[in-house]
């Protein structure tokens, strides 16, 4: 079944707008997703920077106290199953009295949410060791990490500050593993109650970062609160990730624009390729039911002309015989260019087509042509031939270059009004010959003249058909000059005149 051009248009449309929606969907999936990661990544890495801190911290402790010192930290369920108990024990040997041994211990019940009215979850809490319940539950692992880290940071902050610059020196190099490297704040924060519990005040104790960065009002803020009892927190502060989102996804984004582009190119082409072809078919249409009037036309008038001549007695008389003969002859003069047209251009189509060059003088190939022009045309036709030098010469092959200069004298003959004004100018340049054919004539319109050397292809006149043609014969000029290694050009105001150049 063969779809209507406007049919595959809308199909293409359709086509490239469901490619961009989905384009467009997908992107914003995976701009949603990178972005969750990278805040994921961001609060991994204050955990992380954290952990690493405390372990620095508990360096130092190891070497204050190099003969006795230990951190012990230990986290499970309680004996009921209900309650997760983390401890930290501290041991250190006093410098001044070396037999003491200082031991202080902290332990922290943090209760569970078990279901007493679930008959399973209770035989799980009595039956099994706390880890194990522990391991089983959702992010589990996660959370006795947590506790661990908390634990720690509950004994070791007793005996050592927090080094808030080290902290940040930590998380800077852990962000930028994860190419996140942008200006940040880090803001060690207390928050506590009054003696009477009856007012809750936040207490900034450290600020650590990028001197020069100010947050702007869209600064984006992130806690990480590392002590049980949430009064302890660290607060980066940085502008929003989005930027540093489309960054890293630009080599996806500028991926997806070529692959759209490419789509969009190729459907641009077939459609202009569709639209060319139905041009072209409509053309050659046009072409054949004008040459088969115009073929049938001289046939019909020399037949006319002729059965005159035998069947009436027009041959007896010398002037009826003489004007039925001219008729004939001019009919088939006519016939035969028409015939020479088509033949040249199946001949030019063809792989094996050559040029046979020679030299030849334009002025005398020129005039000649002239003389045939003025003979043949039924309007006064003035030419005025400039050739510069006069003994300028040519390498090309003479029939078809003979056919080029015919072509464009007869369309100024054609397409001039009463009479023809013509000038032909030759001149040699550096090594180049130009050629220019200038009429007065009625002219081509501008949107018309890119087409004008196109197959079949006629400017339109409306309903006038004063002017005989079939479109070949400036495609034939075209192809010619192209064969010879030369170009062609036009310019043409209607009205006022067209003039065609050749360099050659």
């Amino acid at each position: 079944m063969k779809l209507p051009l406007k049919h595959i248009i809308i199909l293409v449309i359709c086509s490239l707008t469901g490619i961009f929606v989905y384009q467009t969907y997908w992107l914003t999936g995976l701009y949603r997703t990178m972005k969750q990661e990278m805040n994921n990544h961001i609060k991994d890495a204050m955990r992380t920077s954290d952990f690493n801190e405390i372990v620095l911290r508990v360096n130092e402790l190891q070497k204050d106290n190099v003969e006795h010192g230990s951190v012990t930290v230990s986290a499970g369920y309680s004996d009921d199953g209900k309650a997760l108990v983390t401890s930290q024990t501290i041991s250190y040997t006093d410098s001044t009295y070396k037999d003491t041994l200082h031991t202080r211990t902290e332990t922290a019940v943090d209760t569970l949410a078990v279901n007493n009215t679930d008959p399973e979850a209770r035989a799980i809490a009595s039956s099994e060791s706390g880890l194990d319940v522990l391991l089983k539950k959702e992010d589990s692992m996660k959370e006795l990490l947590l506790s661990v880290q908390q634990g720690m940071h509950s004994g070791v902050d007793t005996y050592i500050d927090i080094n808030l610059q080290k902290y940040d020196s930590l998380l800077t190099d852990v962000l930028k593993a994860h190419n996140i490297d942008v200006p940040h704040h880090i803001l060690y924060i207390y928050t506590g109650t009054a003696m009477d519990s009856s007012k809750i005040y936040i207490d900034t104790l450290g600020i650590a970062g990028d001197s020069s960065y100010i947050p702007s009002p869209k600064a984006i803020r992130y806690d990480y609160e590392f002590n049980r009892h949430h009064s302890q927190r660290y607060q980066l502060i940085m502008e929003p990730i989005t930027s540093l989102v489309w960054k890293q996804m630009t080599g996806i984004l500028v991926t997806s624009f070529v692959i759209f582009l490419i789509l969009g190119f190729s459907f641009w082409f077939l459609i202009r390729t569709l639209l060319r072809q139905k041009t072209l078919e409509e053309m050659k249409s046009n072409f054949t039911n004008n040459i088969t009037h115009e073929l049938k036309t001289p046939i019909a008038v020399a037949y006319a002309a002729n059965d005159a001549l035998l069947n009436f007695n027009q041959a007896e008389e010398k002037s009826k015989r003489d004007q039925y003969l001219r008729i004939s002859q001019e009919q088939l003069q006519r016939l035969s260019g028409l015939v020479e047209q088509i033949l040249s251009m199946s001949m030019e189509s063809r792989k094996t087509f050559r040029l046979h060059p020679e030299e030849i003088h334009l002025k005398e190939l020129i005039t000649s042509l002239i003389e045939q022009h003025q003979l043949k045309a039924d309007k006064t036709v003035h030419v005025t031939l400039e050739i510069n030098p006069e003994s300028l010469t040519l390498v090309a092959d003479r029939t078809h270059f003979n056919n080029i200069i015919s072509n464009l004298i007869d369309n100024a003959v054609k397409y001039s009004k009463e009479s023809a004004e013509i000038t032909i100018c030759c001149r040699q340049t550096e090594q180049t010959v130009c050629i220019t054919v200038t009429d007065r004539g009625i002219g081509i319109p501008p949107d018309k003249q890119k087409h004008i050397f196109d197959k079949f292809y006629r400017v339109p006149t409306g309903n006038l058909h004063n002017v005989k043609g079939y479109g070949l014969g400036l495609f034939y000029v075209k192809s010619m000059v192209e064969k010879h290694g030369g170009t062609i050009s036009v310019k043409s105001e209607p009205g006022k005149g067209t003039t065609f150049t050749i360099i050659l």
